[in-house]
């Protein structure tokens, strides 16, 4: 009982720092808008339709609900380190609670805020003229905290080993951005250099954000937006399926990591 209500604590702590730090909300909200507007916009007409009558804002929504998820799961990271420095993590792991409630609390509750910011970019989808039905969003939202468990428990994993905020944000930026950059958030992943196509497959991320295009745009055997393993056609559920195993072993490693803590 004790270890349900640690990690029920840890989490619902980790939520509310969320919750009432508005600057953090409207940031997460503004940096994935300012990607899509400016960056689909400017260059939409020199790319032109991306195929099935989906143009490249349009193409480029999915992606950034990915990223969004991504990125606010990835940097959860950064508090495990804070509160290292600042000795509340020392505290945490001497209350009489396992050292594996507090990675699979932290986990959770990295997943809950990315998945609040991404479902904050579904709101977006009218003015992108992307018609998402209930049934849509009922199924993006685990699929996005799928995501978001998997990305939150690498971050938390690394953040365990790390000793310094700057050193973490220095790893997580050096990780963060090629994982984003090379998982089809801004370009179909067919028709790639051969060594691009290698990094975009062996990149987790690339399967979390094929599976939410599928989802969002649709995914039929011939689409342009499917990743191809092995000369396969990757369906949703496989991507799902690539996505919770390394979530799996991810968060696996994070308890071990955090079982070792001094």
């Amino acid at each position: 009982m004790n270890n349900l209500i640690g990690v029920y604590t840890i989490w619902y702590r980790d939520v509310l720092r969320f919750w009432y730090d508005k600057a953090r909300m409207l940031s997460a909200l503004l940096f994935p808008v300012f990607f899509l507007f400016i960056f689909g916009s400017g260059l939409q007409r020199s790319i032109g339709p991306m195929g099935g009558g989906v143009d490249f804002i349009q193409f480029m929504y999915p992606g950034i609900i990915g990223m969004s998820v991504l990125m606010g799961s990835f940097m959860s990271g950064v508090s495990v380190v804070w509160d290292r420095e600042f000795g509340f993590l020392k505290e945490v792991l001497v209350a009489p609670i396992s050292r594996i409630s507090v990675a699979l609390g932290r986990t959770l509750g990295a997943a809950t805020v990315a998945t609040i910011q991404g479902i904050m970019i579904l709101v977006l989808a009218p003015v992108i003229k992307v018609s998402l039905s209930i049934w849509i969003v009922l199924a993006l939202i685990p699929l996005m905290f799928l995501l978001a468990a998997s990305m939150g428990s690498l971050g938390i994993l690394l953040a365990s080993r790390i000793k310094s905020t700057e050193a973490f944000q220095a790893i997580m930026q050096m990780l963060m951005f090629p994982m984003i950059f090379l998982s089809g958030v801004f370009f179909p992943m067919q028709d790639l250099p051969g060594w691009m196509s290698f990094i975009v497959k062996i990149n987790p991320a690339s399967y979390g954000v094929a599976a939410i295009r599928g989802l969002v745009l649709g995914n039929p055997p011939d689409s342009p937006f499917t990743i191809y393993l092995f000369g396969h056609a990757m369906t949703i559920w496989e991507n799902v399926i690539i996505m919770a195993a390394f979530g799996f072993i991810m968060i696996i490693l994070a308890m071990w990591s955090f079982g070792r803590q001094e």
